[in-house]
């Protein structure tokens, strides 16, 4: 940046050619979210003109002066010659040195403390931990820069992503039959220029600056390239694969197990049709729709019978209660079917392996084979002409080399292609749309907006470039690392930044387990306050909460305690924040824990469940109901009551996995007592907030026909037996293995 041609400018107006930040701050609108149509438009109106007139006065003009920022890796544009065969119209790749980009993304002072320079091998219990891909073949000293390209029809791309080419898509005057091969053959020549100079690094290496000025003897080695883009190339018709002469690369390699393709879309054009072929597809939406409603995750209330196309999120939220929904219904061996393969695709997600867990994870799709004949037998399997006798699947066939796989390049989960399907659209998509779309300029308008942004930040505020981020976001999970950085560096000037909002880090200043496992979060100002005990009660039909409430005050207070009659105040929801159970040191997202009093809507009141750790080392199953406070007015209360309590009513735990083996949870029902007068009620107790442990989903047990009273506000009340779904999410998954199987 400071090379560049008006740096003479930048010294006395670093937001040069704009006049100022404001300019600068309209001009980045306009160029994000209009066209040049509608910019003209724009500046033209009168409310334009009656204030400070942009120094800019047309989409000319202002394109213009866009083009004169400091921009990173030049883009070029190539005429590509198809001798002995015509095209439509001229073949144009656009594309920048992938090298150039690498190098701008390698110094990028963003990127400080998300880098790693020097490889070294985790062990585990004395096995390996594979986790990151990592290659032995280098002399001493040296730094791998591993290479990942995605392609997506238009563009192609290269864990930061950046555009690196818009593949053309020529159509050849020739018989139809050859017109994708010759497609094809054009895309490898195209990826040949583009990665030229990656190759020759690949095999004899360069210098490379870091974020902090060092000097970094550098290989780049192909790591994966998507099996997607690899299928649509046809590359039984290419005699000159792009790969050829890059070092290191194999194509048995390179070509990562997919998570998204091979896992989640498997699941739903295979696995989803035949449970909903076997419980009927009225049936099972309706189980759908009866689950109770989790903030966070997707509550399919329209059931999921009648979905063509979803995302990889919707994928992964119904593959969470499908075991459990179709129990009732279809025979032990078909659950365990089902059951073995979703315990596959969630160790196939797993951000580090070893031996052992590859070896788990590979035992699960031997047990499908075992068990897979039950799926035959109630003719599940359709084609279109009918039952099915064979299991001829490409994608199941492909499971087979995530365990072969994951020794060579690590995790699958870092290849995923729904990462860069969505780096394609935020990277390469979005940003062209945003442009003159004029071959020879466009391109050049692209990644300018957000790196001057950075630039007139560091220029305005006299910070260094290398200007390390504090090591407290390095803990949050899912930051955007330029996001963080800003934070840091110039926490007052985040709001004029684009990019995904940071995660709260609750470990910072809310309540804190024990063990510090766990943190808490209430808001400062409560959803009511100064009411009674017996207010309360009423309110949220909890009959014995005032008993409860005073043995309560009496064991932390003392008996005959003066803070009996003490107001309550109470929330409607709390968040739980953990750390993850697969990398202990980074801290998930918060979860929202509900606990509405009933309602119109929600007869019984709208709450969540949740394990609970006892005195001692039990757990317990509950189901919060009140999350409430002694009112702080009056007199100072004892540290033991000056903290947030839950009412919850618990349940007792019937069977365990093992108890089960298709199904393999927990089962467990409402725990009652019979009071004095003969009545049956739900055992309740007031526990303080940090007892509770994880967030957990109960899936009633439905039987062989479902209850078709039953809704999703009602569900956790009017059911008595439900199962401890083992398959909430991958973090529960593993903890639930790790510490209670």
């Amino acid at each position: 940046m400071k090379a560049h041609d008006y740096e003479g400018h930048h010294a006395h107006n670093v937001y040069y050619p704009f006049s100022d930040r404001e300019e600068w701050e309209l001009a980045k609108f306009l160029i994000d979210n209009l066209n040049q149509g509608q910019i003209t438009q724009f500046l033209k109106l009168l409310w334009a003109s009656a204030r400070k007139p942009p120094t800019f006065k047309s989409a000319q003009t202002l394109h213009t002066c866009m083009d004169t920022l400091p921009k990173g890796p030049k883009w070029c544009c190539t005429t590509i010659h198809t001798e002995g065969y015509i095209t439509t119209h001229p073949v144009h790749l656009i594309w920048r040195d992938a090298l150039e980009v690498m190098q701008h993304i390698f110094g990028n002072p963003a990127f400080a403390n998300d880098m790693e320079f020097d490889p070294y091998k985790i062990y585990v219990n004395g096995e390996r931990e594979y986790g990151e891909w990592m290659l032995d073949q280098l002399p001493q000293g040296a730094t791998i820069v591993p290479i990942i390209l995605a392609s997506d029809k238009t563009p192609a791309t290269t864990h930061t992503w950046s555009c690196i080419a818009y593949m053309p898509i020529p159509h050849f005057f020739c018989n139809p039959v050859f017109n994708s091969l010759l497609q094809a053959r054009v895309w490898h020549r195209c990826v040949d220029i583009v990665c030229e100079n990656l190759k020759i690094t690949a095999s004899a290496g360069t210098q490379m600056v870091d974020p902090v000025g060092n000097l970094h003897y550098t290989f780049t080695p192909l790591v994966s390239e998507f099996q997607d883009a690899a299928k649509a190339l046809n590359l039984s018709g290419v005699q000159l694969p792009f790969w050829r002469d890059w070092w290191f690369a194999d194509p048995a390699i390179f070509l990562a197990p997919d998570i998204l393709h091979t896992c989640h879309k498997f699941f739903f054009n295979h696995i989803l049709k035949w449970c909903k072929e076997v419980v009927g597809a009225d049936e099972l939406d309706s189980r759908f729709h009866s689950q109770h409603k989790h903030v966070g995750t997707r509550h399919f209330g329209q059931g999921v019978s009648h979905i063509q196309q979803m995302t990889g999120r919707e994928h992964r939220d119904i593959q969470r209660t499908i075991v459990a929904t179709i129990v009732g219904v279809v025979d032990a061996n078909f659950v365990c079917a089902v059951h073995v393969l979703v315990d596959f695709i969630y160790h196939a997600q797993s951000p580090t392996f070893t031996m052992s867990t590859i070896n788990a994870m590979t035992t699960s799709l031997q047990e499908f084979h075992h068990f897979k004949h039950s799926i035959l037998a109630v003719e599940a399997h359709r084609g279109t002409s009918g039952p099915l006798k064979d299991f001829d699947i490409p994608k199941l066939e492909l499971l087979v080399s995530f365990g072969r796989a994951i020794p060579n390049i690590g995790a699958p989960i870092q290849f995923t292609s729904e990462t860069s399907e969505r780096m394609l659209i935020t990277h390469c998509k979005s940003p062209f749309t945003c442009t003159s779309h004029q071959r020879a300029t466009f391109t050049q308008q692209i990644d300018t907006a957000r790196q001057f942004d950075l630039y007139t930040l560091l220029r305005s505020n006299k910070l260094s470039l290398n200007n390390l981020i504090d090591t407290e976001l390095d803990e949050v999970i899912d930051m955007d690392p330029a996001f963080s950085w800003v934070m840091c560096v110039a926490p007052d000037d985040v709001s004029h930044f684009q990019g995904p909002r940071p995660i709260h880090n609750h470990f910072l200043k809310g309540l804190l387990l024990e063990d510090s496992r766990a943190a808490f979060h209430v808001t400062v100002s409560s959803d009511l306050a100064d009411k009674t005990s017996d207010f309360l009660a009423h309110l949220y039909q909890l009959a014995d909460f005032s008993h409860e409430l005073c043995s309560c005050i009496d064991n932390i207070g003392g008996p005959g305690s003066r803070f009996q009659t003490r107001l309550l105040k109470t929330w409607n929801k709390f968040h739980l924040q953990l750390h993850s159970e697969l990398r202990p040191r980074l801290v998930m997202p918060s979860q929202q824990v509900q606990a509405y009093p009933p309602s119109t809507n929600y007869p019984h009141g709208n709450c969540d469940t949740m394990l609970l750790r006892a005195q001692g080392e039990d757990v317990i199953v509950a189901q919060v109901q009140m999350v409430f406070g002694l009112s702080m007015r009056g007199s100072t209360l004892p540290p033991g009551l000056a903290q947030p309590f839950i009412y919850v009513q618990l349940f007792e735990v019937i069977t365990c996995p093992q108890d089960d083996p298709a199904v393999m949870m927990y089962r467990v029902r409402q725990q009652f007592e019979t009071r004095p007068d003969g009545t049956r009620v739900r055992v309740g107790m007031i526990v303080p907030l940090v007892n509770v442990t994880h967030t957990i989903e109960l899936i009633p047990v439905y039987g062989g026909q479902l209850n078709r009273n039953v809704t999703s506000a009602t569900s956790l009340e009017l059911y008595d037996m439900f199962y401890l779904n083992s398959f909430s999410d991958k973090e529960w998954y593993h903890t639930l293995h790790s510490d209670f199987v």
